[in-house]
């Protein structure tokens, strides 16, 4: 624990580590509570959009009305979060090398640069590549998942100027290969291909240049409509995916918690990460703060985050056993129109809706109450068993 001077109390110092949407919102939330002090680490020298666009589902909105899904440039969202952080706890080009927990339980963090930290609680939200899901999970592997994204970015004006193009997210699909556009405003229009590649042909680092012949001849056989818009790209970005096991927890050490995509290595499977993320701070802050306001210590409260989100991906992790499920029939069959019926049935129904619906204070609410009253009703338990032990 940390302190400013002898009339402050010790602080909990915790030290948060990556600075996507999971990162800087927990900086966010980690600053309205009197008692931390956070630090935010991250490996770039910059802070940078990657990609194009990013999606706010209906659970992400933190507002009493709950607004429908919503397309936007994901530097809106970033820009949007750095507004609220203050920028004297973010440390760019500070690379996570090392984590040691040291005898008083505290962990010991050293960069690549040299710089050195100790603090009480350690955050991961360094994102699928997590540097502290390792140090967990260090038998843990990523795997490249067969399929490589492309991210193009095309001048609205030029794509809404085609004849009986829809101005509305939009998906194209074949039995083999799906395509996604999006007008994102400020006259930016979003096209996302998801290509599949062999490991060998697979781009390594994220984000590499690449160019429109890369993938758009395989929609050669698609909408005359949606060759025109392929015509109008500007500028293509390849992202190679990959994901791994389901994490069994999302907690460690008494005092580590992951969140955002080091918790769920899924590659954007859904397209709500930065929402998963924010549900994750939500309750990560507001369970430390649990534990804070009842005396306990803080991996009671990281007990309680675990509590409500393992088992949130686990549900996730099942959806995609699912679809693994389809794609294997989609294969097994001849017939185009057979193949889009059976993607249309299993990957278009409303079977995870929950998902974008998922209101997660509730669940926070209900877990809390619910650790609540079994506390009280063992408090009150050993109070009855004392009376008993001093009559006898």
């Amino acid at each position: 624990m940390s302190t400013t001077d002898t009339n402050t109390s010790p602080k909990l110092r915790v030290a948060v580590i990556g600075a996507g949407p999971a990162g800087l919102g927990a900086a966010i939330e980690f600053a309205k509570l009197p008692f931390v002090d956070v630090r935010v680490y991250e490996q770039a020298r910059q802070l940078r959009e990657v990609g194009a666009g990013i999606s706010i589902q209906q659970n992400t909105w933190r507002t009493p009305t709950r607004y429908l899904h919503a397309r936007a440039l994901r530097s809106v969202l970033q820009k949007a979060l750095l507004k609220g952080v203050d920028q004297s706890r973010l440390r760019l080009s500070s690379r996570l090398v090392e984590v040691t927990q040291l005898p008083s339980a505290a962990f010991y963090l050293r960069f690549e640069d040299g710089h050195t930290d100790e603090v009480d609680l350690l955050v991961g939200a360094d994102g699928v590549r997590s540097v502290v899901r390792q140090f967990i999970y260090p038998d843990h592997r990523l795997k490249y998942i067969g399929t490589t994204a492309y991210r193009a970015l095309a001048d609205a004006r030029d794509i809404l100027s085609i004849p009986g193009i829809p101005d509305s997210v939009t998906f194209w699909h074949g039995p083999a290969d799906r395509l996604y556009t999006c007008n994102l405003n400020n006259n930016v229009y979003e096209i996302a291909a998801r290509v599949p590649q062999t490991a060998d042909t697979a781009p390594v680092s994220w984000g590499q240049d690449a160019s429109v012949e890369e993938f758009s001849w395989r929609y050669k056989d698609f909408s005359p409509m949606l060759q025109s818009v392929l015509s109008n790209i500007k500028e293509v970005k390849k992202f190679a995916l990959f994901s791994g096991p389901r994490l069994s927890r999302v907690i460690s050490h008494g005092s580590i918690a992951l969140i955002g995509d080091a918790s769920h290595p899924l590659s954007g499977a859904f397209g709500a990460g930065a929402g998963f993320a924010l549900e994750d701070v939500y309750v990560l802050t507001r369970a430390v703060k649990w534990a804070y306001d009842h005396g306990l210590p803080i991996s009671d409260g990281l007990e309680l985050f675990d509590r409500v989100r393992a088992p949130h991906y686990a549900a996730m992790y099942e959806i995609l056993d699912g679809y693994a499920k389809s794609d294997v029939s989609v294969k097994e069959t001849d017939s185009f129109d057979e193949a889009v019926s059976i993607i249309v049935a299993n990957k278009w129904d409303d079977d995870h809706g929950w998902l974008y619906s998922y209101n997660v204070e509730e669940v926070w609410q209900k877990t809390q109450e619910a650790e609540d009253a079994r506390r009280g009703g063992a408090e009150q338990s050993a109070t009855h068993a004392e009376g008993v032990n001093s009559r006898l």
